[in-house]
């Protein structure tokens, strides 16, 4: 097998190298199969661990999972949650909970060893058993494609092998593993297709187990072809928010210009829909999409929660906007300068640093001077407050800073993002919309606070190897 798995890899490309990758590791055959594979291979590999909080058993299987990645010298990343508690939480079943909780760590613990890859230890097993599900469940071509060789930071370099395969190759070669009892738990749909519905449909005709994988393979390409149409379409469509500030609120809301997607055909505007929201990190179903679809043709304006009601679509007789709904604490802190002041959470980055004066001061600027002897006390950035006033640069009267910041056509989500600069008098400084006249740089040479407002760029993180 791990010929067949060196050759597949070469073939795929799912790792380049010298590329680092996180494995899902379970204990189960197919996961402890997949860690000892890559590391075979000669791929640099972090071994992942999240205990779901479901079995008492389940901080024993831990330990040994650990010791078994100690002994591969593979460097061990462990979790623990609460699934069970989590599932109640939300509202959702066990297995979706268990599947969100573990991505979640997967994606945390990637970050937090530098590994651009996150590889799942899904078989040809796996694959065929979604493929049912999401047809059960009345999926289009995406859901018949079944689980995708890659998406995004994620792969799965087992899915041309089977789960019998795998524990082959565990048992041949004495490594342990050990068999989660949930996934022979008929409580459990994926339990029950393995169990019951997969034997029949292979006992239906020799090579029906090849037609179903071939229909998921022309599925899959067919839908990428699609979806390569749709985003097309919704690049043409896309109303840029926002302006400068864009940057601000490019995860959260979207604007899409209404008449472009009336136009297209029917199966294009409503995976372009889908496509949308997918790009905020929510789902539409069938019917929330067929409905915002139809409505778009129809109704001058309308709104539709996306299920879980995180996101909404909200569509007027230009444009169609999709925004997460986000909730919003007062916030104040200090202002690092000289240096670098950085939210991560909303997406910008102000740089300040003391120089002379060099340029002439302009309003709506993400590039300002502030005169030092002007500015009073300590410099400190917070959100936008009932009240706020301020003289803006070539005025000699107050106006409110709501008034100011409605004027830049700012969307809801910009507003409550934006930072508000100021010193112990009062607002100074609107990054992109307004400064204070009371602190223009006096002259030239005036001694000043270069104030450079812009986007977030996360920074390198180190393997642990190389912390």
């Amino acid at each position: 097998m791990l010929e067949a798995f060196r050759d597949h890899l070469e073939r795929s490309g799912l790792v380049p190298p010298g590329v680092s990758v996180l494995v899902g590791y379970s204990g189960g055959p197919d996961s402890t199969a997949l860690l000892h594979l890559l590391k075979r291979a000669g791929v640099d590999v972090v071994a992942a661990h999240l205990e779901h909080g479901q079995r008492p058993e389940g901080a024993k299987e831990h330990a040994l999972a650990e010791a078994f990645a100690t002994s591969l010298e593979v460097p061990f990343v462990g979790g623990k949650a609460d699934v069970p508690q989590i599932a109640s939480f939300r509202g959702k079943g066990l297995e979706e909970a268990g599947r969100a909780a573990r991505y979640e760590f997967f994606r945390k613990a990637a970050s937090s060893v530098g590994c651009p890859l996150i590889a799942t230890g899904h078989t040809l097993d796996d694959h065929l058993e979604t493929i049912f599900l999401h047809l059960a469940r009345g999926a289009g071509y995406a859901g018949a494609a079944g689980i995708p060789e890659r998406r995004g930071e994620l792969i799965r370099p087992l899915l041309p092998f089977s789960r019998a395969q795998t524990r082959s190759y565990c048992e041949g070669l004495g490594l342990w593993f050990h068999d989660d009892p949930t996934n022979v738990d008929e409580r459990f749909a994926r339990a029950r297709v393995r169990a019951r519905l997969l034997p029949e449909f292979r006992a239906l005709h020799p090579g029906a187990e090849e037609a179903l994988l071939r229909f998921s393979r022309l599925a899959d390409e067919e839908s990428r072809f699609l979806d390569g149409a749709a985003a097309n379409a919704l690049e043409r469509a896309e109303i840029i928010l926002n302006g400068d500030l864009n940057f601000l609120t490019s995860d959260v809301e979207l604007a899409f210009d209404r008449e472009m997607l009336v136009v297209l055909p029917p199966v294009l505007a409503r995976r372009a829909i889908r496509l949308a929201v997918s790009f905020l990190g929510e789902a539409l179903d069938f019917e929330q999409t067929h409905l915002v679809a139809e409505s778009l043709k129809w109704e001058a304006k309308g709104a539709v929660t996306a299920d879980g009601g995180e996101l909404v679509l909200e569509w007027d007789s230009q444009k169609l906007h999709v925004r997460k709904l986000e909730v919003h604490e007062p916030f104040r802190y200090p202002l690092v300068t000289p240096g670098e002041t950085e939210s991560e959470v909303f997406g910008w980055r102000l740089t300040a640093r003391a120089s002379e004066a060099s340029q002439r001061p302009t309003r709506a600027a993400l590039v300002t001077e502030l005169d030092r002897s002007k500015v009073k006390g300590d410099l400190f950035f917070r959100g936008a407050q009932e009240g706020d006033r301020m003289i803006p640069l070539g005025f000699d009267q107050e106006r409110k800073l709501a008034d100011l910041i409605a004027e830049s056509k700012l969307t809801l989500a910009a507003r409550r993002r934006l930072p508000i600069i100021c010193d112990m008098l009062g607002p100074i400084w609107i990054p992109g919309v307004c400064l204070a006249e009371r602190v223009r740089p006096a002259s030239e040479s005036a001694a000043v606070w270069r104030l450079e407002f812009g986007p977030w760029v996360p920074r390198e993180t180190k393997h642990p190897r190389e912390a």
